[in-house]
Parts: structure tokens; sequence; C-alpha cells
């Protein structure tokens, strides 16, 4: 029997665009490790970027670790692209510029709906994505001497949480579902134009730099961005220089790649 389920998706509109009907809109994944948090806990940075961005934001309360499991947790988001996708005259949106994005574990979530995509040669139905310190890879399970020091700070954590999402830890640790950063090269090939975001002192920097380097041969990256000084959540913070860092440079996205004129095929 096929599972059903419902899943919470929060849309924020700017007053500008609610008489339109080819609106850009992004979909986005929370943060939180894929175990914590809730969308409606990013609606005030959300409605913040829906108007600085000029852009519909969904925002997407996927379900949580442990009691949903890998792959579970990224077909809700992956579903939630399908339906704005197939809906979106209803929705007052133009399907050639849908963005998906997601921070940390959000990240996370986005860069396994981005494996489904490619799996089923869907990478299309996505203008562009924008991932930020994403969680994304095994590199915790590896010998912490060579890790930075938020790196070995964090990674004991890290592993207790990666096992929270496996719905097998054994069987998926090598799949891309649990871990996106195993994506093979043929399915980085087929993901969406990806911005990746990072921290210098991120605990996540080394395992989105080698996703960076990868999709870069791939011909799948467009920006690595990395914000000199700052840390995992500092970037998030709206009255530090760094949240404003962040808000101009997203500013700077949507202008260039989203309303400018810049082919990314």
């Amino acid at each position: 029997m096929m599972e059903t389920f419902n899943i919470k998706v929060f849309i924020y509109t700017p007053k500008t665009l609610m008489d339109k009907k080819d609106n850009p809109a992004l979909i986005y994944a929370h943060g939180g490790g894929a175990v914590a948090s809730t969308a409606e806990e990013s609606e005030n940075g959300l409605r913040c970027e829906a108007y600085s961005c000029n852009y519909v934001v969904f925002n997407v309360d996927y379900r949580l670790a442990p009691e949903t499991k890998c792959p579970n947790n990224i077909k809700d988001f992956y579903e939630a692209i399908k339906y704005v996708s197939s809906h979106s005259e209803e929705l007052g949106i133009d399907s050639s510029k849908i963005l998906i994005g997601g921070d940390s574990g959000g990240g996370y979530i986005c860069c396994g709906a981005m494996v489904l995509l490619a799996e089923k040669d869907e990478g299309h139905l996505v203008k562009l994505a924008t991932v930020g310190v994403p969680m994304i890879s095994d590199y915790s399970f590896g010998n912490p001497a060579a890790m930075t020091t938020e790196e070995r700070e964090s990674y004991k954590p890290m592993r207790k949480i990666w096992k929270l999402i496996a719905a097998d830890f054994d069987k998926q640790k090598d799949g891309p579902y649990l871990f996106p950063g195993n994506a093979s090269d043929e399915i980085l090939s087929k993901f969406p134009p990806t911005i990746i975001i990072e921290s210098e002192f991120d605990m996540f920097i080394t395992e989105a730099c080698r996703l960076a380097t990868r999709l870069r041969r791939a011909g799948r990256l467009l920006e690595l961005v990395i914000f000199p000084g700052n840390t995992h959540s500092s970037l998030f913070l709206p009255w530090c220089e760094s949240g404003t860092m962040l808000k101009d440079a997203k500013e700077k996205i949507s202008k260039e790649y989203v309303y400018g004129t810049i082919d990314m095929k």
C-alpha cells in the first residue's frame, strides 16, 4: 500500500506580487539538522527575504527524524517541488522561475531532493538551487585528526544525528539519499544549477567545498560563496553585519539569476 501523508507549506507573497500571475518562487527547507525546528520558526526571515528578493516563498514543514526516516524526509520536499511546478498557474508562479533552497539540515533536505529530481530527469523543473552551510556527507565519520577545530567539536553529535535520520545506517551510508555528497558524477550532472553559501569557520565547510568542486566539474556549480570570519549560525543573525551580508548576497542572486538574463542551462 502506498504511504500517504500531509505536510504544511507556508506561503509568503509580497504585496507587490499579489495581483501578478508569473511570479518567481523559492521553495525552502528550514534548518535544524533534519531532527529539530519547524518551518514556522523561519517565518520572519523568509518574509523579509520574499520582500527583498521579490519572489514568493513556499516554506516546507517537512517531517523530522527520528519519527520520519530517510528517504521520506527528502521525499516531502521533493513532492512540494513537484506540486508547485505542476500547479504553477493556479499558484501564480512562473514555472520557469522556480528556485529551491535550504540551510544546514535544510541544505541536506534540499540536496537530497535534488538527487531524486536528477534520478527522474526532472532537474529542469528548478531554475536555481541555493544551499547554505549544508550538512551533506559522511565526513563526520572520518578521522578527527584531519578535521578543523569546528569539525572536531561537532563530529560526535553529527554522527548521532545522521544515525537518527537513517532508516538503516549500514545499508544507506554509501547512498546519496542519506548523504547527497555521495551522489555519482552522473547524478550531479543532472542537478539544477547550484549556488553553495558557506562560512569560513563552519563545521560543514570541508564537505560543502568538496561538493562544490564536484559540481564545478559536472558543470552545475554557479558559485561557491564563503563569508570570511563567520561560523555556522552567525550568517543567520539579522542584527549582525554577517546577516546583512547574507541578505545582500541573496538580493544579488535574485537580481542576476532570477530577474536577470543570465542563461544557466
